[in-house]
């Protein structure tokens, strides 16, 4: 049932959609400004670093990122921004607003932005939520179906509470991305790295970037349903 259960597919199915047409949104937006290049003339590594200097952080480094396409991230541990090769190395619109987008997050941990700041504090909890709950999940189920009701639904509300972490971090993530592509689009503009015009491409690769997000917070949220559901919490009992 864990692994096969159709009613999981059927609770999933609207954060499967979501997540599907975003990836879409943002591999469309992200073809196209790829292939305009900015009037700064700047790739993604130098807008960052202009960006960073404006700003007035120089605790920040700038590293190539090794994950592939898109695994561009800001680490607030290290003080890093890591940006893929097509981003790093890239001279057009995508690059550009991508790039602004990951030192936003930079700016964000340098004000001490108290989103982040929790948003951070949850990250080991969330990771280690999102990997036992499984586990916990399963353990409980099996109680449940070899005659020990009490301790199986025992198991159940625990890894309901665990996974309740990774849906928050996701709750508290969404406005932490959608304020990095606010403060990217703001600092593109002032320092004068992109004009109008273009800003309005940037704004099309961050938004749909943005769904994808959208599409995380919502399947999490629709896997805790699911798991309300299956533990009977939201099924009325005889």
């Amino acid at each position: 049932m864990l692994f096969f259960d159709p009613m999981y597919l059927l609770f999933l199915l609207p954060g499967m959609a979501l997540a599907a047409w975003a990836q879409w949104r943002v591999h469309s937006a992200y073809a196209k400004a790829s292939q305009i290049r900015p009037q700064c003339g700047y790739n993604g590594a130098e807008t960052a670093a202009a960006i960073l200097q404006a700003q007035g952080i120089e605790n920040v480094q700038i590293e190539p990122s090794t994950g592939g396409m898109l695994s561009d991230h800001y680490d607030p541990a290290h003080k890093v921004l890591r940006l893929s090769p097509d981003v790093g190395g890239g001279q057009s619109l995508a690059a550009v607003g991508i790039a602004a987008h990951e030192v936003g997050h930079a700016i964000q941990d340098a004000q001490r932005y108290p989103l982040l700041v929790m948003r951070n504090a949850l990250v080991p909890m969330a990771n280690f939520g999102s990997n036992a709950s499984w586990i916990i999940f399963m353990v409980g189920f099996a109680l449940a179906w070899a005659n020990m009701a009490f301790a199986g639904r025992i198991f159940l509300y625990a890894g309901i509470a665990i996974f309740s972490i990774t849906v928050l971090f996701q709750l508290v993530n969404l406005p932490v991305e959608f304020d990095a592509s606010r403060r990217a689009r703001i600092v593109l503009q002032d320092t004068g790295l992109v004009t109008a015009e273009e800003d309005r491409q940037v704004a099309k690769v961050l938004n749909a970037a943005a769904m994808t997000y959208v599409a995380a917070t919502l399947t999490a949220i629709l896997q805790l349903a699911y798991w309300l559901f299956r533990s009977g919490v939201l099924r009325s009992r005889d």
